[in-house]
C-alpha cells in the first residue's frame, strides 16, 4: 500500500513576528522546515513527500537544500494556493498515481514522532481518516455572535487537533474536489472531510502534547535558548580611486575620488554589516555576498544591509544600538554626519540616537592619513525580540 505525505509549508506565518517564513527560521544549524522532514523520513512509514511552497520561497528552499542537505523523503514540489485549502489541493494534485494512503502535515510542527505517524496511518486504513488529537487542558468558553452570549461546552467532550492528519486518497480528493465547487474554506483538511463525510476519526498517541506547532515570537525563543544579547564587530577598507563616487553610509559625499569596490564601496555600511553578521555568527559580507557575483557590481550597500537586517530579524533579534567609526583624512565629513546617522537608524529600525556615526582621522599616519583608503569600524548590540 503506497503510502505519502503532504507537507504544507506555503504559509507567511506572519504571528511569528519574524521577516521570513517561519519554516526557514533556523536553530543549531537546521532550519524548522529541515527538522519536520527529518522527522516525517526517519518514521520510514512513507514512501514519498509532495512539499508545498510559494513561489517566493523557492530560492530560499534551494538555499536550504544547498546548506543544510535535500531530504530524500522529498520527491516532488508544488506551488502553494491562496488559501490553506488551495495548497492542500496543490499537493494531493502532486501525487504520483497508486497513492492508497495520504498524510497532510504543517512543516511548522517539526516535533512530530514516528508512533505519532504510525497511529494516523493505521486508523486512515480502518476507518477512511486519522487525525491526531489531545485532550483540552483548558476552560473553553463560546460566544454566540451577535448577542456575545456566553457558554461553557463540556471539557471533557472537547479535543485538539493536531497534524499529521492521514486519510484514504481517494475520499480526500473527493472532499477536495467538492469544496473548491462550493467554494467552501476549513482551517485544516479534517474540517474538509467531516464536511464531505460526517465525521472525521481522531487519533491517539504517546507523546502528541508535545507536538507543537511553531506559531509566535515566544515559541521561538523557547525553542533556540538564545542568548538575550549578542555584540558583533566589523572591520572594512577600500582604496580611494579617480572616477569613482565616494559614499559614506548611503550618502554622497563631494570628493576628487571615491572608494574602489564590487559595490558602491561604502566602507561604513560594509563595516556594520560585518558586525551585525558577526553578532549572529554568520561569518562575512564576502560570504553573503561574493564579488565575484555581478548581481552586486555597483550595487548600494544600503540595499544589502537590507537583506542583512532581514537575517537579523529571521534570527529573532532586533538592534538594540550600533557604533560606526570612519577613518579619512579627507574629506571632512562633520557636515554630512546627521544624514548618514539618520540613513543607519531606519535601515535598522532604530531611533537615531542608537546610531552613532563618527569620523576621525589618523594625523597623517598610515594608509588613512597617506590618503590611499578609508577605513572603518563597527560595532553592533542586538537584542532577543
Amino acid at each position: 500500500m503506497s503510502v505519502w505525505c503532504v507537507v504544507l509549508a506555503a504559509g507567511r506565518g506572519t504571528r511569528s513576528g519574524l521577516e521570513e517564513n517561519k519554516v526557514f527560521f533556523r536553530w543549531q544549524g537546521r532550519s524548522v522546515l529541515s527538522r519536520c522532514l527529518d522527522a516525517l523520513a526517519a518514521s520510514r512509514a512513507y514512501d514519498g513527500a509532495v512539499l508545498v511552497l510559494s513561489e517566493a520561497d523557492l530560492p530560499r528552499y534551494r538555499e536550504i537544500v544547498e546548506t543544510e542537505g535535500e531530504n530524500p523523503l522529498v520527491k516532488r514540489i508544488a506551488l502553494g494556493g491562496k488559501t490553506r485549502r488551495e495548497s492542500g489541493y496543490n499537493g494531493l494534485q502532486a501525487l504520483p498515481e497508486g497513492v492508497e494512503i495520504v498524510s497532510v502535515h504543517d512543516a511548522a510542527r517539526p516535533f512530530v514522532t514516528a508512533e505519532i505517524i504510525r497511529a494516523t496511518i493505521e486508523d486512515a486504513r480502518k476507518y477512511g481518516s486519522g487525525v491526531i488529537s489531545t485532550p483540552v487542558v483548558d476552560t473553553i468558553k463560546h460566544v454566540e455572535p451577535g448577542t456575545g452570549r456566553v457558554t461553557t461546552p463540556e471539557r471533557s467532550e472537547l479535543r485538539a487537533v493536531q497534524t499529521p492528519q492521514s486519510f484514504n486518497c481517494e475520499m480526500l480528493r473527493s472532499a477536495h474536489a467538492h469544496a473548491m465547487k462550493e467554494g467552501l474554506e476549513v482551517t485544516d483538511d479534517a474540517m474538509l472531510f467531516e464536511h464531505e463525510y460526517g465525521t472525521v476519526h481522531l487519533s491517539d498517541a504517546p507523546g502528541a502534547e508535545k507536538n507543537v506547532k511553531l506559531t509566535n515570537p515566544e515559541d521561538f525563543r523557547r525553542l533556540t535558548g538564545a542568548p538575550k544579547m549578542r555584540i558583533g564587530t566589523g572591520y572594512d577598507a577600500h582604496r580611494l580611486k579617480e572616477g569613482r563616487r565616494l559614499v559614506l553610509c548611503g550618502v554622497e559625499v563631494p570628493h576628487d575620488r571615491g572608494l574602489d569596490g564590487h559595490s558602491d564601496a561604502d566602507v561604513a555600511v560594509h563595516a556594520l554589516m560585518d558586525a551585525l553578521l558577526g553578532a549572529l555568527g554568520e561569518g562575512d559580507i564576502g560570504r553573503h555576498f561574493p564579488d565575484s557575483d555581478p548581481q552586486y557590481k555597483g550595487i548600494s550597500s544600503m540595499l544589502l544591509l537590507e537583506q542583512v537586517m532581514q537575517r537579523v530579524r529571521s534570527r529573532g533579534y532586533r538592534v538594540e544600538n550600533a557604533d560606526v567609526t570612519i577613518v579619512a583624512q579627507r574629506p571632512k565629513l562633520a557636515a554630512f554626519i546627521p544624514k548618514m546617522r539618520a540613513n543607519v537608524a531606519a535601515a535598522l529600525s532604530v531611533d537615531v540616537d542608537c546610531a552613532n556615526v563618527k569620523a576621525t582621522t589618523t594625523e597623517r599616519m598610515g594608509f588613512e592619513g597617506e590618503e590611499i583608503g578609508i577605513s572603518a569600524q563597527a560595532v553592533a548590540l542586538l537584542a532577543r525580540i
